[in-house]
């Protein structure tokens, strides 16, 4: 079992006009030789795909992103079939968008979870089947309360990370519930606000809980950089993901260009992560070459910081579990 975890996919804005020039495939840069590699290819969509809608402005919001109908072509390009989308941009268009890109996503066979209808249908699990496994994928976001779906109204998932917070318990309960009926279990989180490299105390103490309520797996983003990976109870922690393609200014110093493709193999009793290096160029994703090294060492020292061995080799990192 080969799962691709990839962090924010934005299609939006400069992203969005290269694609009516060049093909889909262009984004991917020559990332897809090692995409190929993965059973499973996950990430977090942060914009909404739609032709429809106007700019959300019921609550004040900085930036809107959205790509092109058409667009969903640069997913299926990769053949990525499951996405977030928890997360503070699903509804920059407003619901019409919103509602067209899960019907965008059913009609091209690209599973989602985190938006709905309601939050019956926003929090629903989504569980791809592989080689005789359930894989199981919960996504939740802290960010854009004002968007939380409800009984009777659309939005995302949203969860307050705190004690008695929003829809905490719930989640809690849904982890547990969920676990029983899945082999492995994937909890996506867009959590916290942007920037720095260290996770917030917040996170790792929810980190945690959602492993002791059955979670296998976290999948964190929404900084915009990298943060290191934790081992808790034998499970990786990725606090993290950074953006993975999108067309921001770089912060020179905390380089949202950088990222990785982190790839999680269970290969009979072994259980690792392969981490391989990415940066952004000319708003498409691209293996590093001259970049690499400091990247992987980045990377290497931030786990380090939270008691993981990130071993090098060659152009990638490795992190293995205890047998």
């Amino acid at each position: 079992m080969r799962i691709a975890f990839l962090g924010d996919v934005m299609l939006g804005r400069l992203v969005n006009e290269i694609l009516k020039k060049e093909k889909p495939e262009y984004i991917w840069g020559n990332t897809l030789e090692i995409l190929k590699k993965a059973d499973l290819k996950i990430c977090n969509l942060e914009c909404v795909i739609s032709d429809k809608g106007q700019p959300w402005s019921l609550t004040p919001k900085v930036f809107h992103f959205r790509s092109d109908a058409k667009n969903v072509k640069v997913l299926k390009v990769a053949n990525i079939n499951l996405v977030s989308l928890a997360n503070n941009h699903s509804l920059d268009f407003g619901y019409e968008a919103l509602l067209e890109m899960l019907e965008i996503l059913k009609k091209n066979k690209i599973l989602y979870s985190g938006a709905g209808l309601n939050l019956k249908e926003a929090s629903q699990p989504a569980v791809f089947y592989l080689k005789g496994k359930k894989i199981g994928f919960i996504a939740f976001t802290d960010n854009e309360p004002a968007w939380s779906a409800e009984e009777d109204k659309p939005g995302i998932f949203y969860v307050e990370l705190r004690k008695n917070g929003e829809n905490i318990d719930y989640l809690f309960e849904l982890t547990k519930k969920t676990k029983k009926v899945v082999d492995f279990l994937i909890v996506s989180a867009h959590w916290g606000p942007n920037w720095g490299y260290e996770p917030l105390k917040e996170h790792i103490y929810f980190a945690h809980k959602f492993i002791d309520y059955g979670a296998d797996f976290i999948f964190g983003h929404s900084p915009h950089i990298f943060r290191g990976i934790e081992i808790y109870k034998n499970k990786f922690i990725l606090y993290s993901a950074g953006d993975f393609v999108d067309d921001y200014a770089v912060d020179e110093v905390e380089r949202n260009d950088e990222s990785f493709i982190f790839i999680y193999n269970k290969i009979s009793s072994k259980e690792y992560l392969e981490l391989y290096p990415t940066i952004i160029e000319n708003f498409q994703a691209k293996l590093a070459r001259e970049e690499k090294e400091i990247i992987i060492e980045k990377m290497r020292l931030l786990c380090k910081k939270l008691g993981t061995e990130a071993r090098k080799e060659k152009y990638r990192l490795v992190i293995q579990l205890k047998s």
